[in-house]
C-alpha cells in the first residue's frame, strides 16, 4: 500500500510539472487556466496522497480547500470577471516564443532537480522530499518564469498563481501539519487577489481596448485644458 501511494504521487508530480509546462507554452488564455486548473488538480491530489502517508487530516481538508478555491471557484471567477473576447483570443504578447520558451523551461526544471540535491541529502528516507520538492521548486520557477515573459494581465495573474502552487506542492511534503488557518487565509488571500485583478482586468478593457502590459505602460495622463 504505501509504495502503491508513492507511485501515485509520483503520478500526480509528473501530471503537475506537464500543466506547469503547458501554462507556459499556452497561446490563449483560455488554454493558460485549463492547465492552471490540472495544476491546481494534481496539486491536491498529491496533498490528499501525503495526507494518507502521514495520517495528517491537515492535508486532507487542505486539499479539499485547494480544490473548492482553485479548480472551482477560482475559474468560476475569472470566467464571469474577465471579458469573453480577453479570455478566447490567442496569447501572442509575449517577450520569448513559444519553442525557445519550452527549451528555458526544460532547463529550469533540471536546475530546479540539481538545487535540491543536496538538500535532499538530509532526508534520505524521505520518499514524498525527493518527489515534491525538485518538482515543487520546478513548478515554482515556471511559474516566475511564465510571470516574465507574459504581456497579458491575466496570464501573469495565472503565473504568479503557478508559482504559489509549486511552493505549496514542496511544503506538503516538508511540513505536512502546517496549521490549518494559514493555509485557509492564504486561499482567501488568493481568491481577493483574483478578483480585483479580474475587475481592473474588465475596467481597463473596457476603457482602453486592451489588458497588454507593453501597451499599458506607454498609457499618459490627458494634460488639462
Amino acid at each position: 500500500m504505501p509504495d502503491l501511494l508513492t507511485n501515485l504521487n509520483e503520478l500526480s508530480g509528473g501530471l503537475f510539472i506537464i500543466a506547469a509546462f503547458g501554462i507556459v507554452a499556452a497561446r490563449q488564455m483560455r488554454g493558460c487556466m485549463i492547465f492552471f486548473i490540472f495544476q491546481s488538480f494534481f496539486l491536491a491530489a498529491s496533498a490528499f496522497i501525503m495526507g494518507i502517508i502521514t495520517s495528517s487530516d491537515h492535508l486532507m481538508i487542505v486539499g479539499g480547500i485547494n480544490i473548492l478555491t482553485k479548480v472551482i471557484f477560482l475559474p468560476w471567477l475569472l470566467s464571469r470577471l474577465v471579458p469573453r473576447k480577453i479570455a478566447t483570443k490567442r496569447e501572442i504578447v509575449q517577450v520569448i516564443n513559444i519553442p525557445t520558451s519550452l527549451i528555458i523551461a526544460l532547463l529550469l526544471t533540471i536546475t530546479a532537480y540539481f538545487l535540491t540535491v543536496p538538500w535532499l541529502k538530509a532526508a534520505p528516507g524521505a520518499d514524498a522530499l525527493h518527489i515534491n520538492v525538485p518538482i515543487g521548486l520546478a513548478g515554482l520557477l515556471l511559474g516566475a518564469y511564465t510571470l516574465s515573459v507574459r504581456r497579458e494581465a491575466v496570464p501573469q495573474l495565472l503565473g504568479l498563481l503557478s508559482m504559489e502552487n509549486g511552493a505549496f506542492f514542496a511544503g506538503v511534503a516538508i511540513a505536512p501539519n502546517l496549521p490549518l488557518m494559514l493555509e485557509l487565509a492564504l486561499a482567501f488571500d488568493i481568491l481577493i487577489i483574483t478578483f480585483i485583478a479580474g475587475i481592473l482586468t474588465r475596467t481597463v478593457h473596457e476603457r482602453i481596448g486592451t489588458t497588454a502590459v507593453g501597451t499599458l505602460s506607454t498609457l499618459r495622463e490627458e494634460p488639462r485644458k
